[in-house]
C-alpha cells in the first residue's frame, strides 16, 4: 500500500505535470478543470491522485462547473479522498467564481433590456432552491444605483414590503425601478400574487415619480418580463 500512495503522489510526478507547477510555469489557461480542483483538494486519496480525484469529481457533476457549484457540503464529501475541509475550499472557489460574475455584469452592462437584467441576475437567484426578490434601483440614465434583496422566501413565494422598497428609491435617489424575482420550480409564467404586487408597487412609486420599468421573473435558463409581455 505504501508503494501505491507514492506512485499516487504529485510531487513524484514530472514536473510539468504538477498542477502548481504548470500554473507557475504556463499560466492558469494551461490548467484544465481537473488540475484547477486538484490545487484546491492539495491531495488525492490512497488510489487516486489529486487530479484523478478531480477528474472523478468533475465527471460526477456531469463535467459541468455549474452543476459542481451546486453541490452541497454532504454531497461532495461522499467522494471517497473528499473530507469537509477539502469539500468547504471547493464550495468557497464556486462562490467566488459566482460572485466574480455578478460583479462582472454590474460593471459591463447597462440596464437596456429585459435580457440584461437577467445576465445581471441570473448568477445572483437563477439557481436559488428558494425565493428572493431583488429591486435594481437606477438613475435617469438607466444605470444602476444600487441593487437590493427586499426579501427572501420560501419555495413557492416571498413577501415584498412597498413602504421599504420606496423608501430606499428615496434614500439612494432613484428614478426608476426593475424588480426581479426567480421561480424555483423553473415556471416562468407570473402567478397572479406576482401580477398583483407588481400594480400594487407601479401605483405607489407612481404617487412618488418614480417609475416602473419591468418585473423579471428569472429561472436558471430563461425569464420573463413583464414590459415584453405588455402587462406594465
Amino acid at each position: 500500500m505504501e508503494k501505491e500512495n507514492i506512485a499516487f503522489s504529485i510531487k513524484n510526478w514530472a514536473m510539468g505535470d504538477r498542477p502548481r507547477e504548470k500554473l507557475i510555469q504556463k499560466g492558469k489557461l494551461a490548467l484544465s478543470d481537473a488540475e484547477l480542483i486538484a490545487i484546491l483538494i492539495g491531495s488525492g486519496n490512497t488510489k487516486e491522485s489529486a487530479v484523478e480525484l478531480g477528474k472523478r469529481i468533475l465527471s460526477g457533476s456531469n463535467n459541468n462547473l455549474n452543476h459542481l457549484g451546486k453541490l452541497s457540503l454532504k454531497q461532495l464529501t461522499q467522494f471517497k479522498g473528499i473530507g469537509e475541509a477539502k469539500a468547504i475550499c471547493i464550495i468557497a472557489a464556486m462562490e467566488l467564481g459566482r460572485r466574480r460574475r455578478s460583479e462582472e455584469a454590474i460593471e459591463k452592462i447597462k440596464i437596456s433590456s429585459s435580457n440584461s437584467v437577467f445576465e445581471l441576475l441570473q448568477p445572483l437567484i437563477g439557481e436559488l432552491e428558494h425565493e428572493e426578490f431583488w429591486i435594481l434601483y437606477l438613475n435617469n440614465a438607466n444605470k444602476i444605483i444600487e441593487q437590493f434583496q427586499i426579501s427572501k422566501g420560501g419555495i413557492t413565494g416571498t413577501l415584498v414590503d412597498v413602504r421599504i422598497t420606496l423608501r430606499k428609491a428615496l434614500e439612494v435617489g432613484a428614478v426608476s425601478l426593475i424588480l426581479a424575482h426567480n421561480h424555483p420550480s423553473g415556471n416562468l409564467n407570473p402567478s397572479e400574487a406576482d401580477k398583483q404586487l407588481t400594480r400594487k408597487l407601479k401605483t405607489a412609486a407612481e404617487s412618488l415619480d418614480i417609475k416602473i420599468l419591468d418585473h423579471v421573473i428569472v429561472t436558471e435558463k430563461s425569464y420573463f418580463s413583464f414590459a415584453d409581455e405588455g402587462l406594465l
